[in-house]
């Protein structure tokens, strides 16, 4: 496993990191769940990701039970505050002093920590004043119930104005959460340059397009029978804009890249996002332990220039690049 600095601080992540959204508490039996986090233990991942969001705050105790008997110091856990929350009330939600403060202590205690390594916004609240935000994620960093603040989704504009805040309050806005994929460009135009500018890295989600880039989904043919486009609990609505027969066909000339390069079609698109020099980890889900031990397998992958280009030409203009996709609720959802 190979390890990147977070953004311009002194913190090393595993550059694949764990993350359970949509599937532990929600897809996955809690013992599968233990068993996919033993496996990213044993294959080197350190990093683990979760949000009190995923599956309302069932996902970070069973994080929370997985990691029980770790020794702490050899381990970096994240979470995230914003998406509405155990009974969904109108202070459930957002990134306002009161629903972080009291957020932050009920992640810790579902994931039996004392602190977080990264405290992350989840979006952008737009009906909270951004001062209230970044100064109740200071106090949460002089409390010592997170060690750095990090966010999700947020814009170029966005990114720094937190950042000259968090600098005026005396912590260090790290990282960034946005989805990244072959397929999912919407960030190198404005985040990434902003991003390199302020020091913030990318820790990014979905790096296979919710399973699409693994080359599961074939056009004309029925989707696989257990694959998140089946799962209606969430699942397949998230992937179905990936599963148009364009898409799917410009997915398929990316085996003959990977079996020359001797990877999965998963190594490939994992290897692949690690390429942006910007990107300190990429987040890998699984249903099964042996995803994890076969998605580590990017981990230390260069992929030449030429075969970036190869790339390139085989996704051709389905991939997404639009900057003004990066997006939070204009209101919050409750």
């Amino acid at each position: 496993m190979k390890f990147r600095y977070l953004g311009n601080s002194g913190l090393k992540i595993s550059e694949i990191t764990y993350g359970n959204w949509l599937t532990h508490g929600s897809q996955v039996e809690n013992d599968t769940a233990t068993e996919c986090v033993r496996a990213a233990l044993d294959n080197g991942i350190t990093t683990f990701d979760t949000a009190d969001a995923y599956a309302n705050t069932v996902a970070e105790q069973v994080l929370g039970d997985a990691l029980k008997g770790e020794r702490r110091s050899s381990l970096e856990i994240f979470t995230k505050v914003y998406w509405p929350t155990g009974p969904k009330g109108p202070n459930d939600t957002g990134l306002s002093r009161k629903h972080i403060l009291e957020s932050i202590d009920g992640s810790l205690q579902r994931l039996g920590t004392d602190y977080v390594d990264l405290y992350q916004a989840h979006r952008y609240d737009y009906e909270t004043p951004l001062f209230e935000t970044m100064q109740a994620f200071a106090d949460v960093v002089r409390q010592g119930k997170a060690l750095y603040i990090g966010v999700s989704e947020w814009t170029a504009e966005q990114l720094r104005e937190g950042h000259a805040l968090a600098e005026s309050l005396g912590f260090q806005l790290i990282s960034n959460q946005p989805q990244y994929s072959m397929l999912w460009r919407v960030i190198e135009e404005e985040v990434v340059p902003a991003s390199k500018e302020l020091g913030i890295s990318q820790i990014v989600w979905s790096p296979v397009a919710q399973g699409v880039l693994t080359g599961k989904y074939k056009a004309g043919q029925p989707l696989p029978s257990g694959s998140r486009a089946t799962d209606e609990k969430g699942g397949a609505d998230t992937v179905k804009s990936f599963l148009t027969d364009d898409i799917l066909q410009r997915v398929e000339k990316l085996e003959p890249i990977a079996s020359s390069l001797g990877l999965t079609m998963a190594q490939l698109a994992i290897a692949w996002v690690l390429s942006n020099e910007n990107v300190a980890a990429a987040i890998i889900g699984a249903s099964r332990p042996e995803q994890v031990a076969s998605n580590v397998e990017a981990s230390g992958v260069s992929l030449p220039d030429e075969v970036l280009s190869q790339i390139d030409d085989a996704i051709g203009s389905v991939a997404v690049r639009d900057a003004a996709k990066t997006t939070s609720p204009a209101t919050r959802v409750v």
